[in-house]
């Protein structure tokens, strides 16, 4: 049955292709006396069926069946009845309310079940899904997002005559023409497209040639009158077009907010549990960090700084944002006079690098936000040398520790930043030296790995400038990566793979693909985990390495003095499209990055009901054996995201292996992203209880 037709059924005509289809199963409910009796009569005819996942699976929901489990992500107690709903449905008595997506997957599940398997595109087939998407280094894209910007222009040109900017303005007597040559130079300045941002949805309206419909314009202005701030520069605004001649929707969809977002704000409940900080006491993954919201902390080998600077604040407000609920709290915001810093924070500063001097564990530091490069040059530079300082500290303290009692010290320096993508042009060239000076001192301290950890969503997004900005990050000596968050639009067939073909053309990296995070407010972008899977299977998989493979590049990339350029020359030598270097994960409240799950359910909804396993491949705390296993409702059913692909103009039969995809294992690091050996030897992991699961070569995994 076409994909289409089966997402379409009403619960009568689903009824009615159960019985044609799975006689067997009518039967037995229609003889079974009750739920039990049916339970018990399913279970017997599995047992006379071949193995197979679909077997291991009904199994699963069997064994499951009446249990309440713990949903850890919202905290809730919830009961797992989906075959005492199956049952209900064959007999005719499913409540109409309920609606059809459970027993839609159901029936994708009893298909495989009776040897039905849903078939894997042909690589022709992904090569074709891959091709049709542009990327913004095609010249026909190029030529649009010019004509965008002299339109553009001419609209700025009136909003700095009614603005009362001290830096940005016009002297009297310029003629129109005079203006708009100071305009053209303007927009290669950063601070320009920061203070001329657009955050009123009549503003960006205009700026889109007023083609917004009136259901966005609507949400955005029921979005500020509830708090929820608007905030797109006028050069991410030109990646858009107005006329429709490019599908440019993975693009809006991280500038415009979806109903579900709207609806829920103000009750947004923080998916990162382990971000909430009680002085004294440990977070929910088992850590005592400083009091306040500048250090995060969940694994024993890295923790997240976040400065009081204009780090905290970032180039633009992506829908999606894990951060949302730092600004329903107002936590967050985009007012930079109040984010620049303070007399108190170099103090402060200094008592914060204190955390990671004592720690025994710590050896990767994460600068973030917000945006690290949202932090001015003069500040970024006062962070680092503070880093710089407390890692020479550590360093030389280790040396009069005896051997088998030294620290961790610092190998790894990372700054995370969306700027090279919501605005290239603050890739300067003293930047630059402030980053390669960093490096050559770090260097002679221990520290080996120097990562731009960036955020480009879609192929669309690398454009010239956002390419000459990551050649400057590159010929500074730091290694460039990105992290993909896997929504609905980017989670297209062939989306991803094209944007880790155009990435790996400019020396990129990828780190990481990850799903949604989020309770209802961000169902509307949610690809279900399955997505992610079979997007790492049947996808990604044409450009993963193999392992002696993937350890040559990493090698490469390690010496050399610009990692993109390793990274390129081995893509040309191999004639590679794209290198698969990222992992697909999800990232689990207190628990940690990890796809290692078993579905064991569903709500009445339809909603897969997943049981995560955490990452085996790294180190966690020993509260991990107190939290064990994590069960995860996901936002929204598998059926549901299809229709909502299909009205994106997508065809859900080239999806319909999605089903296939109950379970799953964390893919391998890819070996750059291992910590490097130390030289010496210790035994300060012992201080963590650590289990002894974890061994040596664990923690270098």
């Amino acid at each position: 049955m076409k994909q289409k037709t089966l997402l379409s059924l009403t619960l009568m005509q689903l009824e009615l292709v159960y019985e044609k289809n799975f006689p067997e199963l009518k039967k037995m409910a229609d003889d079974a006396e009750d739920e039990q009796a049916f339970k018990t009569a399913f279970a017997n005819w599995l047992s006379t069926v071949n193995n197979c996942e679909a077997k291991d699976l009904f199994e699963r929901l069997i064994e499951n069946e009446g249990r309440g489990i713990h949903e850890w992500s919202r905290d809730e107690h919830i009961t797992i009845n989906c075959i005492a709903n199956l049952y209900k449905f064959l007999c005719h008595k499913a409540e109409p309310t309920q609606g059809t997506d459970l027993y839609i997957d159901l029936f994708a599940q009893l298909q495989q079940l009776t040897g039905k398997n849903y078939s894997v595109p042909s690589d022709k087939k992904i090569r074709h899904l891959i091709e049709r998407w542009p990327s913004g280094l095609d010249q026909e894209i190029v030529d649009i997002r010019a004509e965008n910007r002299e339109r553009m222009l001419h609209l700025l040109v009136e909003k700095v005559e009614h603005s009362h900017s001290s830096r940005f303005h016009f002297t009297d007597g310029m003629t129109y023409e005079e203006k708009y040559e100071q305009m053209k130079a303007w927009w290669n300045d950063e601070r320009f497209h920061l203070q001329m941002a657009l955050k009123n949805p009549t503003e960006i309206n205009l700026f889109m040639k007023k083609t917004l419909s009136a259901e966005t314009m609507y949400l955005l202005r029921t979005a500020r009158k509830k708090g929820i701030p608007f905030f797109v520069t006028p050069y991410y605004l030109s990646l858009l077009d107005p006329s429709n001649r490019y599908d440019d929707s993975s693009i809006r969809s991280y500038i415009f907010y979806s109903p579900e977002l709207v609806n829920n704000f103000g009750n947004i409940k923080a998916w990162e549990r382990e971000d909430k900080v009680v002085a004294g006491k440990p977070n929910a993954a088992g850590w005592i960090v400083p009091e306040g919201e500048n250090i995060h902390r969940r694994y024993p080998e890295v923790a997240i700084l976040i400065p009081d600077t204009m780090g905290r604040a970032c180039g633009g407000l992506c829908a999606s944002c894990q951060r949302m609920y730092g600004f329903q709290s107002q936590r967050l915001n985009f007012e930079f006079s109040q984010l620049m810093p303070h007399d108190s924070w170099p103090k402060k500063l200094s008592r914060l690098m204190q955390y990671f001097e004592n720690d025994p564990l710590i050896r990767d530091i994460l600068i973030t936000g917000g945006d690290a490069l949202m932090s001015r040059n003069k500040t970024l530079k006062h962070i680092l040398d503070a880093v710089y300082q407390m890692a020479t500290r550590k360093h030389k303290s280790n040396a009069e520790r005896p051997e088998g009692k030294k620290h961790a010290e610092l190998q790894r320096v990372r700054l995370g930043t969306r700027l090279p993508a919501y605005l290239p042009m603050r890739i300067d060239d003293e930047l630059i030296e402030i980053l390669r000076d960093f490096r050559e001192k770090a260097s002679s301290v221990g520290v080996q790995q120097f990562v731009i950890q960036t955020h480009f969503q879609s192929p669309l997004e690398v454009t010239p400038e956002a390419e000459a900005g990551i050649k400057k990050l590159l010929s500074a000596g730091w290694t460039v990566d990105n992290q993909l968050v896997f929504n609905v639009a980017a989670s297209r067939r062939g989306h991803t793979m094209k944007l880790r073909e155009v990435l790996g053309q400019i020396g990129v990296l990828g780190y990481y693909t990850f799903t949604v995070k989020g309770f209802e407010e961000n169902s509307a972008v949610f690809a279900p985990n399955a997505r992610s899977v079979q997007e790492s299977e049947e996808e990604k998989r044409t450009a993963v390495l193999t392992e002696s493979e993937a350890e040559v590049l990493a090698t490469s990339i390690r010496g050399a003095s610009n990692p993109g350029a390793a990274l390129k020359c081995y893509m040309q030598t191999h004639k590679l499209h794209a290198v698969a270097t990222d992992r697909n994960v999800l990232n689990l409240p207190a628990i940690g990055k990890s796809m290692s799950f078993k579905l064991i359910g569903y709500t009445d909804e339809g909603h897969r009901i997943l049981r995560f396993d955490h990452d085996h491949t790294r180190l966690h705390t020993p509260i991990l054996k107190n939290i064990g296993k994590v069960n995860i409702v996901e936002s929204r059913s598998i059926a549901s995201y299809l229709r909502q692909l299909e009205s994106m103009g997508e065809d859900p039969d080239d999806y319909a292996s999605v089903w296939n995809y109950t379970q799953s294992q964390t893919e391998h690091r890819f070996p750059f992203y291992r910590y490097p050996d130390f030289s010496f030897k210790t035994d300060s992991f012992d201080n963590l209880l650590l289990d002894a699961a974890f061994s040596d070569n664990s923690i270098n995994e």
